[in-house]
């Protein structure tokens, strides 16, 4: 986009606000390539808006006050004395505005065409590469809230994640001890509708109660969040997602930084009843043994019979000795009661 090009690194101060229920968040706003990119004090990024779909709430007024085509729930207020972004913005939608077809009945037909191919060849060739630049521009606090959203989701069949003050401390302890540098990771108790455990973007790990209300151990809890680990490390579960919901979901994520409400649902749903993804044995036990928790009482929990799950079984890297206790006994009694009230 060559016309972009004078205003590459163009930056001012804005304030931004993501939603009409949210406070306003002081912000970094810079025109790049293709995107206004928004920005925090700490320079993370907040939202990504496209330059060719920006709409002004209140043309020839300041402070000036942007929002994504078709969304004014999100906004973004530039002051008055950031002249230049404010002039270079609206010189782009301008520029945006001027390309837009005409109405006209060859130019409808020879768009119509231009429109069709085009569709044809991102059919076959930008689903993948839209979903990669989706992972790589759309920061952690947005993962944090789509996860959210498919908690929110979720509830109507799983229910609310089991709350009980008394064994909150147990479930940070188990936490905090499964946790790894590479990715957080955040438990909760379900009271129905996960079997075993589940990922979802955000680093948020979901376990069924009967993981820790139906063994002696917390061995066995700990094996069922050790895999959603592995699995979460093999493939972004926001890969999962943006996959499942298709390429104009993961458009609108980009040009608005929401996802559609429908594709939450469906995914919410997908989760909750797809089987799990099988697993590398390797990275497996690798994570087993850098947490220093067997893998054998996981094998067994899997597989009551251990013939399907033997080398988790024969290849346990910390049996025995090696083992580190996952959390004292009163503190897995504690949690254990945790569905309770």
């Amino acid at each position: 986009m060559t016309a972009l090009t004078k205003y590459d690194r163009l930056e001012a101060a804005g304030l931004w606000r993501a939603a009409p229920d949210r406070q306003r968040v002081d912000v970094i706003v810079s025109i790049g390539d293709a995107t206004l990119t928004i920005k925090d004090m700490r320079d993370q990024a907040l939202a990504h808006w496209s330059l060719a779909a920006i709409a002004r709430a209140n043309p020839g007024k300041r402070p000036a006050l942007f929002h994504p085509e078709g969304d004014p729930s999100e906004t973004l207020e530039i002051a008055a004395d950031e002249d230049e972004m404010i002039r270079s913005i609206e010189k782009l939608r301008r520029a945006v505005e001027r390309a837009r077809p005409r109405k006209g009945r060859l130019r409808g037909v020879l768009t119509f065409g231009v429109l069709a191919a085009g569709l044809a060849a991102a059919a076959v060739f930008l689903p993948g590469a839209l979903v990669d630049h989706a992972l790589r521009v759309v920061p952690d606090v947005k993962r944090a809230e789509i996860g959210n959203a498919l908690l929110s989701e979720m509830q109507r069949a799983t229910g609310v994640p089991c709350g009980n003050a008394s064994a909150q401390a147990a479930l940070i302890e188990l936490t905090q001890r499964l946790s790894t540098d590479d990715a957080p990771t955040y438990l909760a108790v379900m009271r129905a509708g996960v079997r075993g455990a589940i990922h979802m973007p955000g680093g948020v790990i979901l376990i069924s109660r009967t993981l820790v209300e139906d063994h002696e151990s917390p061995e066995v809890v700990a094996g069922y969040v050790i895999a959603e680990q592995t699995r979460r490390a093999a493939s972004d579960p926001l890969r999962h997602l943006l996959q499942s919901a298709g390429s104009f979901a993961t458009l609108r994520l980009l040009t608005t930084s929401r996802m559609p409400l429908v594709s939450i649902n469906d995914h919410a749903k997908q989760l909750l009843t797809e089987p799990p993804t099988p697993l590398e044995i390797e990275p497996l036990l690798a994570r087993f043994a850098a947490l220093a928790v067997p893998s054998a009482p996981y094998g067994y929990a899997v597989d009551l019979t251990g013939e399907l799950t033997l080398p988790l079984i024969e290849g346990d890297p910390v049996a025995g000795d090696a083992a580190r206790a996952i959390m004292p006994d009163a503190s897995w009694v504690r949690l254990q009661t945790i569905c309770e009230g």
